[in-house]
């Protein structure tokens, strides 16, 4: 029989615990042995609850028995989960996550320690909530040498955009809506301004690259200067606005990275993921284009994600499953110059300045009165920021995906 427990019971908490109980005989019958829950870690009082015997609020409980062999860290924020998923893994236990800050930013250390003593870190629902993309990466892809990872990473902001699409909504309205309907936060500074979907796709990189990747070197920007203006345009191109975590593995062997707004194609997999769901497209030298899709967040499918891993390191606890990267003095991150788009460009300035400017746009029919609209031909980012300044009255430039 193995032994888990559970560190923090906020939603994706209680929905492990739900699904422990609810299916038990499967969780037996493909680890080929019980899995009992022996704790949970929470600091407030759950004296209704029908198993208030397994609540307890000293990690070192947890940390002292020898009979626990895996825990799930749900408690989300870097401390103090840090402090106890470093003692757990030092203690010679296997801990899993979806605390995707806690990986983005002390991954590397964190997996040393686990590969050090032979036990598991493992942080499938760390990106992408129930969607199955880090063992996919791993294990599935192994074979090729991934060339591209773009996603919609963040369900808040994407429920904006499709809310600012589909109604007409300014991004206030949309904003608030989403805040209505329990999409974001009382404060949604972390998704609205592009730090949660920046994460994510710190994580993925660093897995697809077996080199740690910062999330602070990475260029984020959000969604809160998108208008309503700019998705009418994207309309118009037949094509949409969403928020984009990409990664881009160059020839050079650095990784270009960033998450920004960018108007997709309505002929791209990417156009069509609406509403709070989450979509990555994954690109392999082999395979070519993979899509992954569903809810990126929720109790039940982020814990599904959860139990996997729990599941998985029974079933590899003689046996460390490897998975993760490393930490490298190495300059992996490529500079903003190592990758070109087009961009779409509105101005209070006319076409000719445009022209002169940028040289070689493509004019778009203008949707607002006293507005040049156009896009642009590939350019770097340092070269577009000067063209910018240089034309002046910009008020809105957004890359293209292609």
């Amino acid at each position: 029989m193995a032994k888990a427990a559970i560190m923090g019971f906020g939603t994706v908490g209680s929905g492990v615990y739900d699904i422990i109980r609810m299916n038990s005989e499967k969780l037996k019958a493909s680890a080929g042995e019980e899995i009992e829950l022996k704790y949970i870690l929470d600091i407030r009082d759950f004296d209704d609850h029908p198993e208030k015997h397994l609540f307890t609020k000293d990690v070192n409980d947890i940390i002292n028995d020898s009979e626990v062999t895996v825990v799930a860290e749900v408690m989300g924020g870097l401390h103090p989960a840090y402090e106890f998923t470093k003692e757990l893994l030092n203690a010679g236990k296997s801990v899993v996550t979806s605390n995707k800050e806690l990986v983005a930013t002390y991954g590397s250390e964190l997996l040393a320690i686990a590969a050090e003593k032979n036990v598991n870190y493992m942080f499938e629902a760390s990106v992408g909530g129930g969607i199955p993309i880090i063992r996919p990466l791993n294990r599935c892809l192994a074979a090729n040498n991934i060339k591209r990872i773009a996603g919609i990473l963040n369900g808040t902001t994407n429920y904006i955009l499709y809310q600012m699409i589909t109604n007409n909504k300014s991004f206030d309205t949309a904003l608030a809506d989403a805040q209505a309907n329990g999409y974001a936060e009382r404060n949604p500074a972390a998704d609205i301004e592009g730090h949660d979907a920046c994460r994510k796709i710190a994580i993925l990189s660093s897995l697809a690259s077996g080199k740690e990747i910062d999330y602070n070197s990475i260029s984020t920007e959000g969604i809160v200067n998108v208008a309503l203006e700019d998705v009418r345009y994207a309309a118009a191109m037949d094509s949409v606005i969403k928020l984009i975590g990409y990664a881009e593995f160059l020839d050079n062997g650095k990784v270009y990275a960033h998450v920004a707004p960018m108007i997709i194609n309505n002929s791209s997999m990417l156009s069509g993921i609406d509403d709070v769901f989450n979509g990555i497209l994954v690109t392999g030298d082999a395979v070519g284009d993979v899509m992954f899709y569903g809810a990126g967040a929720g109790k039940l499918p982020t814990a599904s994600a959860v139990v996997a891993d729990i599941l998985d390191s029974v079933i590899h606890r003689e046996r460390r499953s490897k998975i993760g990267w490393i930490k490298t003095d190495e300059d992996v991150c490529a500079s903003a110059d190592d990758k070109s788009f087009r961009y779409f460009v509105r101005t209070e300035s006319s076409a000719e300045d445009a022209e002169k400017v940028f040289g070689g746009i493509t004019k778009l029919d203008s949707l607002v009165e006293n507005e040049t609209a156009f896009v642009t031909e590939e350019l770097s980012a340092s070269v577009m920021a000067e063209k910018k300044a240089e034309l002046g009255g910009v008020i809105s430039a957004i890359r293209l995906f292609a």
